[in-house]
């Protein structure tokens, strides 16, 4: 009877073993899947950020364009204004003279 269980406890002792080792086998997966998961996160964002540089960059010449037209309209009005100003002056100069010369009117 002394042989059936000890070769009972080797065998249960055998399997612990290939218990263990399946687990350990099972966490370094896991673990390498981990890390392959994060680098193709890593892979993604870079491509992602790679994706949308055109855009950004397109999207910032549009903006410098409009500035630039806005600019250019600005001034454009400003000197409409400046150019109405200066002829309302003269216009109120000879009104204001005409009134000082011929005060009948």
């Amino acid at each position: 009877m002394d042989d059936p269980l000890k070769r009972l406890l080797e065998a249960e002792a055998r399997a612990r073993a290939i218990i263990d080792a399946a687990s350990q086998e099972r966490q370094r997966q896991i673990e390498e899947a981990l890390a392959n998961a994060h680098e193709a996160e890593a892979r993604f964002e870079a491509g992602r950020a790679g994706l949308r540089a055109p855009f950004l960059s397109e999207a910032h010449s549009r903006a410098e364009q409009a500035v630039a037209e806005l600019a250019r309209k600005y001034e454009e009005r400003q000197r409409s204004l400046r150019d109405l100003a200066a002829r309302h002056e003269r216009e109120a100069v000879d009104a204001a003279l005409h009134l000082l010369l011929d005060p009948a009117l």
